[in-house]
């Protein structure tokens, strides 16, 4: 996607250099033609005072009359030819420098769908990673041992080994092991977010949905919501069924939930779409949900709280121009990644007139 970004940019600087150049062949060709004309007017001039002349010496100029009528006559013709070819230059030109100017606009705007393209792909190509990550350790042994008979002894190990998970998947703020009534059995870090454990969470949206899944291949993506749970943090919550002796087809007997550190992981994504150095300042990435609700923003504004007035009118990708402001917004549908289809989120950029 940065290759096609880029390929997209070098076509729009070359058209702004075929545009250059096509004006400057106007100039030059208004330029010659007016010379001509000039230059015409001048022989029609010598050509009247040759006739002025040849009536005064009476018969013996009658020769030079005729020559001078034809000289006046092959200048007007001239003033004519350079008349008429002014007029086809500048039409044939001004039809060029239409197209170009459309091409130049359509190629900037494929640019930015380009780009809102490519920030939805790549945090797509991530959340499809925390979907594999859910159901995998939805499976690890003292995840089920605990969910299956949440001792303390059990608790206690399920919580040591979140924590090691932790360690190693920064990407987390953290993992809550519940029962199936959503009390929340054990966690991975107890000593940044105290007071979890026996919490009950039943009330949450992306738990009740996902007591409900099906088997152990199926998963909960859940919108990107404040935790109160971990201080209000903007978290992407995913969860898979803990299933007896880890079979993905045997009863539930608990849940896994695991709150993706949204709000760091998707700034540098908006951060990281490639605007060039000069457009930066007027262009924001963003990140909305189905809803067109902000979710991410490379200005770091109305993040959860700004909906977009996205026109989509049923496309999955597009670009319009607003002519009151001459901003354009241009945008690209999630096309899911693997396995995961996404949740209808969208990659935007929002671009204001240089």
């Amino acid at each position: 996607m940065d290759a096609g970004a880029g390929s997209s940019s070098a076509n729009a600087t070359s058209l702004s250099g075929i545009a250059t150049e096509i004006a400057e062949l106007q100039r030059i060709s208004f330029d010659k033609s007016r010379r001509i004309q000039a230059i015409t007017g001048q022989v029609k001039m010598l050509a009247l005072n040759a006739l002025i002349e040849a009536a005064r010496a009476g018969e013996m100029g009658l020769g030079f009359s005729v020559v001078a009528q034809e000289v006046r006559a092959i200048g007007a013709e001239v003033e004519n030819v350079a008349r008429a070819l002014e007029v086809e230059l500048s039409n044939r030109i001004a039809s060029l420098q239409v197209r170009v100017r459309s091409f130049a606009e359509g190629s900037q705007t494929d640019r930015l769908i380009d780009l809102a393209l490519n920030a939805v792909e790549l945090i797509d190509r991530n959340l499809y990673e925390r979907t594999c990550d859910v159901r995998w350790w939805a499976t690890d042994a003292a995840l089920v041992a605990c969910a299956a008979a949440p001792t303390p002894e059990a608790m206690a190990h399920a919580t040591r080994r979140l924590g090691i998970i932790l360690d190693a998947y920064t990407v987390y703020l953290d993992l809550w092991l519940c029962d199936l009534q959503g009390n929340v059995l054990a966690h991975g870090r107890p000593d940044r977010y105290p007071g979890l454990v026996g919490r009950n969470v039943a009330d949450q949206d992306w738990f009740r949905r996902a007591v409900a899944l099906p088997d152990g291949d199926a998963y909960v993506a859940a919108d990107v919501a404040g935790q109160p749970g971990l201080g209000g943090a903007q978290v992407a919550t995913y969860c898979a069924s803990v299933r007896a002796d880890g079979d993905s087809r045997a009863r539930p007997i608990g849940v896994l939930a695991i709150h993706f550190d949204w709000q760091a992981q998707a700034r540098a994504i908006v951060d990281g779409v490639r605007v060039s150095g000069e457009d930066k300042a007027r262009t924001r990435v963003l990140l909305v949900d189905a809803r067109h609700r902000v979710i991410a923003a490379s200005d770091g504004r109305g993040v959860l709280e700004e909906t977009l007035p996205l026109a989509v009118n049923g496309r999955a990708s597009g670009a319009d121009l607003d002519p009151r402001t001459g901003r354009i917004v241009a945008f690209h549908r999630t096309p899911g990644y693997e396995t995961y289809a996404g949740l209808g989120w969208y990659g935007v950029i929002v671009q204001s007139p240089g």
